[in-house]
Formats: structure tokens, C-alpha cells, sequence
């Protein structure tokens, strides 16, 4: 069954397959149009090979150890009428929870907090506190939110031009008949040998940077990216860019927490520079990086950076060509545009880990096998970007994880007897998918870039910063 990929029934193996080839079918058309091709070269996506690229931080070593782990208060707690998911890998996350539950930063005092209050009201306390959280909802308490008709209304890749305009959906978001809205059709991918389409519609022919480039096996060779991203989302996305061998740029607060183990796993070929950007050096040395860059990631919440000068009409001043990336937890729209959230918090609130408990038949919230939500924004990010880059710039390009929620939630379901069924692969079932390598804080093992574009040259030109 590795054409199934991962053990769920949420058909994840394929929707992993479709994003990954999403982002190579740009890259491919990109090579094509650079290098002078009559037509793009063919794409290669394995089922098995991009699933499990979708768990690559749960695969990380470090000198053999493993380098990722939760932090001991994040997780799913049981209130008064359901479930509740607290994310606190962050400190002041943590603190922030516990300062509204009035307790100390303990798992029993959690616990029993936690079992006094209603889901719903527990999770709007948390979020207006400036925290993390989420109520476990049905697929059906989801469909009558106010902000599930917003995710739905949109495409899973949108774009509009940069300095402000009429959004429309990228030609990337519907590869092989895949919308992120209305119906779902055939991906394209069979088994482990599947092929995905290489062309991208009415955007073939369109200029693909707003200066010359020299043929390259490397895809996006001299594009430069400044990634202002963490957790997962945003740096997947970074690095898919830089598997396709743009010049990453990774753009960090000094004062902001990060995560070391999604650092190492999610930062392979990246550049590191740290801008404090609320100072006015660190703003104006930002802007200078812009003026010579061809795509911008950012993960803040939505507003947060056009709250400091640096938002997308703000940059297109700067560089009108350039290509904005944005990625958010549920949009920048609706009641809940610009509410914090993560993946594991957004499968909660959007009715996944509620029907992958009833699924399974389990007493407690059953989570996607992976942080598909995280790592499909991430690819079709990039997607999205490269499309951008051959539209000739001046786009800016918006993914939610709730929107790549609802593209999966798409592509319907498997017998729970045949999808749970998939065996769940361990370090040691997925040995030829895994490179190594030596870096400043030992043995790197990390899972390799997955898929395959004929005459091109993919992956990572070494290991990741370390600042």
C-alpha cells in the first residue's frame, strides 16, 4: 500500500504527491522557458517519496538522536464539553495559556484547568490573550463558522497584483484538474511512479523575471528570496525554493523564539541574516534587500508587517516586481483573519482531527499522520511563487492552512479499513529516502528533496545556517 502513502483515511499520500508536483511543474516551466526548451521537461512525483517528505522533521537526526520534540505543555487537553489543543512550544505561549487558565506551568494544573471550561470559550480567551489555541470541532460545527465560507470562497493559491487589486487563482492551485474550490478531479499520479503535468496554462509564454537570466540546470539559479518565516509553513516553502536552487535568504528577529530541530530539518541551503525590523536600521537595511530581491515569504500574522511599513503595497514601492508571498493560519479575512493558529490547532478547529477520531474509533482527537496542512502551504507557496515569477512579477501570492485544509478535505475519504491499515513507516522503513551529511552541529540524516525533473539539477547546496 505505499501508494497510499501514510496510514490515515484522509487521502494524504496523493495530496502530498499533487502539491510536490504542483511546485516541480513551475520549476519545470521556469527551466524550459530559461533554458531555451521547446516545452517543459517531464515531472516525476512518487506517492511514497513525497509523503513522507511531508513528516521530513519527524525523520531528522542529529549524530543519530532525534532533534525535534513537542514542548511538554503543548497538546490536547479534555474541557468540560470536548477537546481542546494548546500550542505552547513557544515560552510565552505557555505562559500566556497558563495565565489564563490562573495556574502555574504544570501538566496536572493544565489538566485540571482545562477540564472547568467550555472549549469554544476557553479558545477565544486564549487567542484574545495574545496565545495559541483550539476547540476540536465537528466537520459540521466547522461548516457553520463564518470563517469556513471565507476559506471556501478562495482559491487555495490566490494571487493579485502587488500594490492592490482583484484576486484570482493561480493556475498552480488547479494542476490536473485540482481546484481549491468546487470539485476535485484527478491529480495525475499513479502509485510510486505516477507522472504529474509540466505546462501551466495561460502563464507559458509570459516573461519569467524582469531581467535576464543564463541557462542553468539548476531551475531558479540567481533568483534571489528573502524568507522571513518560521515553524514549518514558510520554511518549507524557503526551502523548496532553494531545492530548485534559488539563493535563499533567511531574514530573522534576534528577538523572536525559534524551534532548533525545524531549523535544522527545514533551513538545508538557506542563507541567514538577523533585522531586528521595528528598528529603523533593521528597516531600512530590509528595504535595501528588496530592492534587489525577486520574492519575499512571510508568515507573520496577517497586517503584522504592513503594521511597520514593510506590507506588500509598502514593498511594491520599493520593487514593483517583486513576488509577495504571504502564509497565515486561516486567511487574512472573515472573523478570524489574522488569528494566530498552527497546524495541529488548525486540523482541531477545521474538523480533521475530529473525524479522524471517529475514524479510528478512539477516544481522544486523531490527528493527520503528518503536518500536512504545514508542509502542503509550504509547497504550493512555492508554487505560487515560481508561477508568479513567470507571470513577470508584481503578485502578490496568498496560502492559508485552513484553504489547504479544505483543498484536502476535497479529495474525499478512504475505507477506514484499507487507509489505517497503511503501516506507519519508521526511520528505518525510509532508508533510501534519506541523505547525510556533516554540519557545525554533527551528522546530519534529514529526508532528501523528493521528485523528479528531467534535464534539471534539484536539492540543497549544503547544510543549514546556524546563527
Amino acid at each position: 500500500m505505499d501508494d497510499l502513502g501514510l496510514p490515515s483515511v484522509f487521502r494524504v499520500g496523493q495530496f502530498a504527491a499533487w502539491t510536490v508536483t504542483a511546485a516541480h511543474a513551475q520549476a519545470a516551466a521556469f527551466f524550459a522557458a530559461r533554458n531555451g526548451l521547446d516545452a517543459p521537461p517531464e515531472v516525476r512525483v512518487g506517492v511514497r517519496e513525497a509523503a513522507i517528505a511531508f513528516r521530513s522533521e519527524r525523520y531528522l537526526r542529529v549524530d543519530g538522536e532525534a532533534a525535534f520534540e513537542w514542548a511538554p505543555l503543548s497538546g490536547d487537553y479534555e474541557a468540560a464539553d470536548g477537546w481542546v489543543r494548546l500550542h505552547c512550544n513557544f515560552e510565552h505561549h505557555a505562559a500566556i495559556a497558563c495565565r489564563v487558565l490562573g495556574v502555574p506551568q504544570e501538566r496536572d494544573a493544565v489538566e485540571a484547568a482545562v477540564r472547568r471550561r467550555g472549549r469554544f470559550e476557553l479558545e477565544d480567551a486564549i487567542a484574545q490573550a495574545g496565545g495559541v489555541a483550539a476547540a476540536m470541532r465537528t466537520s459540521e460545527e466547522w461548516s457553520a463558522h463564518s470563517q469556513r465560507a471565507v476559506v471556501a470562497g478562495r482559491p487555495v493559491v490566490a494571487m493579485a497584483p502587488l500594490a492592490g487589486g482583484e484576486v484570482f487563482a493561480a493556475d498552480c492551485g488547479v494542476v490536473g484538474g485540482f481546484g481549491g474550490v468546487g470539485s476535485v478531479g484527478s491529480v495525475g499520479l499513479v502509485g510510486a511512479g505516477g507522472s504529474g503535468p509540466a505546462g501551466a496554462g495561460p502563464a507559458d509564454g509570459a516573461a519569467i523575471t524582469n531581467r535576464k537570466l543564463a541557462p542553468s540546470p539548476r531551475p531558479l539559479s540567481g533568483i534571489r528570496v528573502l524568507d522571513l518565516t518560521r515553524i514549518i509553513a514558510g520554511p518549507n516553502a524557503g526551502r523548496v525554493l532553494a531545492g530548485h536552487g534559488a539563493d535563499v535568504t533567511m531574514v530573522r528577529s534576534p528577538l523572536l523564539p525559534t524551534i532548533r530541530g525545524l531549523d535544522l530539518d527545514l533551513n538545508a541551503g538557506k542563507a541567514l541574516r538577523f533585522l531586528d525590523l521595528r528598528t529603523d536600521a533593521g528597516h531600512a537595511a530590509f528595504l535595501d534587500l528588496v530592492r534587489d530581491a525577486d520574492i519575499v515569504l512571510q508568515s507573520y500574522r496577517p497586517g503584522a508587517l504592513a503594521d511597520l511599513g514593510l506590507g506588500p503595497a509598502d514593498l511594491a514601492a520599493v520593487n514593483p516586481n517583486l513576488v509577495h508571498v504571504s502564509i497565515s493560519a486561516y486567511g487574512a479575512d472573515g472573523p478570524w483573519g489574522g488569528r494566530r493558529g498552527f497546524d495541529s490547532l488548525v486540523q482541531m478547529a477545521t474538523g480533521i482531527a475530529e473525524e479522524g477520531m471517529r475514524a479510528a474509533g478512539a477516544k481522544r482527537p486523531v490527528p493527520l499522520p503528518a503536518q500536512v496542512l504545514d508542509h502542503g502551504a509550504g509547497w504550493l507557496a512555492a508554487a505560487g511563487a515560481i508561477e508568479a515569477l513567470r507571470r513577470g512579477g508584481g503578485l502578490a501570492v496568498d496560502v492559508s492552512l485552513a484553504g489547504v485544509g479544505h483543498a484536502l478535505d476535497g479529495l474525499g475519504r478512504l475505507d477506514p479499513a484499507v487507509g489505517l491499515a497503511v503501516p506507519d513507516p519508521a526511520l528505518s522503513d525510509v532508508e533510501d529516502l534519506l541523505l547525510r551529511e556533516p554540519s557545525a552541529v554533527g551528522e546530519l540524516t534529514r529526508v532528501r528533496f523528493p521528485g523528479f525533473v528531467a534535464g534539471a539539477v534539484l536539492g540543497w547546496s549544503g547544510p543549514p545556517p546556524l546563527g
